[in-house]
């Protein structure tokens, strides 16, 4: 969506955010932890709704904090892919971008923000050819919601989308199954 046809509404504060963030993180991920222990009949269904009425809320062109601060990993489909794009060879992309991580077996920005992000628009030059894990950020919609909320419990500190999918899981009363 182009920034001129937003909502006002839509818009993030990246410093307002933040300041959320330090205020809730811990609880935030508390309770992402109980839900994960003890999730809700019917958590993917009731996440699916939340997920809709989030993206009424947040324009991630507004924010791009995921590509200022994190990074993706490389598949070697992606880097195929990408490398082509930017007419490369994977090597050459490889040398002059990324990093292995030895711990994790993943390729890797070297630094943040990503060198494909436009800090004057926050629009990705390859996003048509976008990693993989580019694409499914912030992994909302990801089904049994169960097997991700450790990724939620990361992302809640990155993402406006993720922080408002929990703070409304929160405000509609969404809780952990109780114990029989």
């Amino acid at each position: 969506m182009p920034l001129s046809n937003l909502n006002a509404n839509m818009l993030v504060n990246l410093r307002s955010f933040k300041q959320k963030v330090r205020h809730h993180q811990k609880a935030f991920k508390s309770y992402l932890g109980k839900i994960e222990k003890n999730p809700p009949r019917g958590l993917d269904k009731m996440a699916e709704k939340i997920d809709a009425e989030v993206w009424q809320e947040v324009d991630c062109l507004s924010c791009a904090n995921c590509c200022k601060s994190m990074s993706p990993t490389f598949t070697n489909k992606d880097l195929k892919r990408i490398a082509a794009h930017v007419e490369m060879s994977v090597a050459e992309l490889k040398e002059k971008w990324l990093f292995y991580d030895k711990k994790d077996g993943d390729w890797m920005n070297r630094k943040q923000p990503c060198q494909f992000l436009n800090l004057d628009s926050n629009m990705c030059s390859i996003y048509e050819v976008r990693p993989d894990d580019c694409a499914g950020f912030p992994h909302l919609k990801k089904k049994k919601m169960t097997t991700y909320i450790h990724v939620h419990q990361q992302n809640v500190s990155y993402c406006p989308a993720t922080y408002k999918m929990v703070e409304k899981m929160m405000e509609q009363g969404i809780k952990p199954e109780k114990k029989k």
